[in-house]
């Protein structure tokens, strides 16, 4: 089990929570038996435990915590131990006061919900490390512990991830003077002479607020990387804190493409990726835009670390936080938990084991109900996907995903662009990202995310949507990338502003390289309808339109109508020994798929995969690294249509649960994966 899963078996489990149930022995005693019947083999405990682990101040209790992870280890189950900050105790809040978040309208908030507490607090962060090392002193080198689960989503849903209590604003004053050194070069970033906002003194300057300053870009988009900085600066406070007397590896739970923090920089600090999956399936007239949300949301978890990663937590039926809670329909519990297995994850993990007796979430799904034991359509499913986990684990485990195409996602630019106050607002940064996305998934070809300052090495393909900011270096690293033979990839309103907002002058960063001028940009509207004509087919335009003009770059599509009528709407510029496209206009699905393919193909990528995939198929790939059928492909299979789907083949592929063979199609039913094979000798694939 070394690096919580990373090993030779698939983790199978999820958030147990015994402490509420302590008054009742028997039924701890049957949640351990039923965990056995349904194949569990790892389970996290205690991200919400502090008031039981510390019912007053000082006063810890333990004892009940390692009798519980010592019952478990002999039965073959092991802990993935939390850390209990995800929430504050009530006694906490009230003794002292400060851990207590402000608001931006710097009032002080009450005591309760969670992720309640103040990440600059001394206080905060003395009580928090003074429980992390009791928990690792008594723990941190027991048998049955494999791993350091920090906090629980750390900023919570965005609401509560950033305080304005006056140790924010000392923290924020020092983390701007160690990024800008004078005042004078701050100024000069956040463009302080518009409006006469000239600082001419460290204190002067406060967070944004509705209550004062909420229009200085630059003043935002660092309050935005502060509050990223300084939670992380907390969870790394917790891992050193647990490493006082364990050297077991560290984690946290994120969340999809969760806007305050910054996963990247996150990802830095951790030693395994984990992040909380809850798709909302059924909830439209078909499952593929939450299919491709989703996969975009594992391949981000794989890329941060280039490696697998662990789902820590996901329903094994129905939330109760939405405002229509749909159960999942037969076949979509193992089909979306091996989708994530698809995309890199080591894990399949719940939320939760039992039901809540009361409190807000005891109507949230569990694998165990209010009544019925294991006599359930929720647990049949988990048992039955817990024995299909143990049969793939073998090679699973020594496999991970290597795709030759890189998507470049980056918070800073996602921050940016929703504060740009310009052609639309808000601008949908991670909207636009997944309709590109969605073009390679339906290809079934895999991506790995990077963000601009990450390596483009090793890769074939980079397309970077929507990419309004370029941070330092970033141009330079595209263009020897292209030179080198790289295909790149970009969109409207990218290379705009720098890494303080403020606008680039003169033209474009990349004008040599995409062999564009570019001139102005059209929000259009309803009213005003424009096409894109391409390879012989006419796609509408769905959202902005740039206006550019081609120099050394060919124009392969134009616009049909409006004053712009004949105005480049797609150009290839060769640039090196590479190329680059820079697509000027918000297009409908089918044309970035159109154009998806002609980037694919001038970069000598393809899926792979020897098979047709219908609509609402796709297949993931990955690659065995180690041992036994080193370099062969283990291909995930994924059918989300409501209906059962007949995949055509052009190589036989052998089933890795049945060991049947497959030579010229799979029957797939609705709401189906199958793991297959390749049954020739593997031979090397772009």
């Amino acid at each position: 089990m070394e690096q919580m899963g990373q090993g030779m078996k698939l983790l199978h489990g999820g958030d147990y929570n015994p402490e509420q149930w302590l008054d009742s022995p028997e039924v701890l005693e049957e949640d351990i038996r039923l965990m056995r019947q349904a194949h569990v083999n790892c389970v996290s405990m205690g991200m919400f435990a502090w008031g039981v682990l510390e019912p007053e101040n000082g006063r810890y209790e333990l004892d009940w915590l390692e009798g519980i992870v010592s019952r478990l280890y002999e039965n073959g189950i092991y802990t993935i131990l939390a850390t209990p900050t995800g929430a504050v105790p009530p006694w906490m809040a009230a003794q002292y006061e400060e851990v207590r978040q402000t608001d931006e309208n710097g009032v002080r908030l009450l005591a309760g919900n969670r992720h309640n507490f103040c990440p600059s607090a001394p206080v905060m962060r003395a009580k928090a490390r003074a429980v992390d090392e009791a928990l690792s002193r008594r723990l941190g080198r027991h048998p049955g512990v494999i791993g350091w689960h920090l906090s629980n989503e750390y900023g919570g849903n965005g609401r509560w991830a950033d305080c304005h209590c006056e140790h924010c604003q000392q923290a924020f004053r020092r983390w701007l003077q160690a990024r800008y050194g004078t005042l004078d070069a701050l100024n000069k970033a956040w463009w302080t002479r518009f409006w006469s906002h000239t600082y001419t003194d460290w204190q002067q300057i406060h967070s944004p607020s509705p209550r004062g300053e909420s229009s200085l870009h630059g003043l935002k988009l660092d309050w935005k990387r502060f509050v990223s900085d300084q939670l992380l600066d907390f969870c790394k406070m917790e891992a050193d804190a647990v490493r006082v007397y364990s050297d077991l590896p560290v984690t946290t739970n994120m969340m999809r493409f969760f806007a305050p923090l910054d996963y990247f920089k996150w990802a830095k600090v951790l030693d395994v990726i984990s992040w909380d999956n809850y798709p909302y399936w059924h909830s439209g007239p078909d499952e593929i835009g939450e299919a491709v949300e989703t996969a975009a949301a594992h391949t981000l978890m794989r890329s941060l670390k280039k490696a697998p990663f662990l789902m820590m937590e996901s329903t094994p039926s129905v939330v109760n936080w939405r405002p229509v809670n749909t159960l999942k329909r037969p076949g979509m519990h193992a089909l979306s938990s091996l989708q994530a297995v698809a995309h890199g994850s080591n894990s399949v993990q719940y939320f939760q084991w039992r039901k809540s007796r009361g409190s807000c979430e005891k109507y949230h799904g569990a694998v165990i109900d209010h009544k019925n034991g294991a006599d359930t359509r929720v647990f049949r499913d988990v048992a039955s996907l817990g024995e299909r986990l143990e049969k793939l684990s073998g090679p699973v485990c020594r496999s991970c995903n290597r795709p030759a195409v890189a998507m470049v996602f980056d918070w800073e630019n996602m921050w940016a662009v929703q504060d740009a106050c310009a052609v639309e607002k808000p601008l949908d940064y991670q909207g636009l990202f997944l309709t590109y996305f969605r073009a390679f998934w339906e290809q079934g070809v895999d991506v790995d995310i990077v963000d601009m300052d990450g390596a483009l090495d090793g890769y074939a393909l980079v397309a970077a949507p929507l990419n309004y900011m370029y941070k330092p270096g970033y141009a330079e690293k595209v263009r020897a990338f292209v030179e080198r033979g790289g295909v790149y990839v970009t969109t409207y309103w990218s290379g705009e502003v720098d890494e303080n907002d403020l606008c680039f002058l003169q033209e474009h960063p990349l004008r040599d390289v995409l062999g564009i001028r570019t001139e102005e940009i059209d929000a259009p509207g309803p009213y005003w309808k424009n096409a894109v004509e391409y390879a012989g087919h006419r796609y509408a335009v769905t959202g902005l339109c740039a206006l550019v003009h081609a120099e050394s770059a060919s124009v392969l599509a134009a616009y049909t109508d409006d004053f712009y009528q004949g105005y480049p709407a797609l150009t290839e510029n060769r640039f090196g020994k590479g190329a680059a496209y820079f697509i000027a206009s918000q297009n409908e699905q089918a044309a970035i798929g159109a154009m998806t393919d002609r980037f694919l193909r001038r970069a000598g990528v393809s899926c792979g995969f020897c098979g047709t995939l219908p609509a609402g198929v796709t297949v993931s790939g990955r690659v065995i690294e180690s041992g036994e059928g080193q370099g062969q492909l283990l291909w995930f299979l994924q059918n989300f249509n409501r209906e059962g789907a007949v995949v055509p083949l052009f190589a036989p592929y052998r089933d890795m649960e049945t060991g049947a063979e497959w030579e010229s199609k799979v029957e797939m039913p609705a709401f189906s994966c199958v793991v297959l094979a390749e049954t020739e000798p593997p031979v090397e694939k772009k």
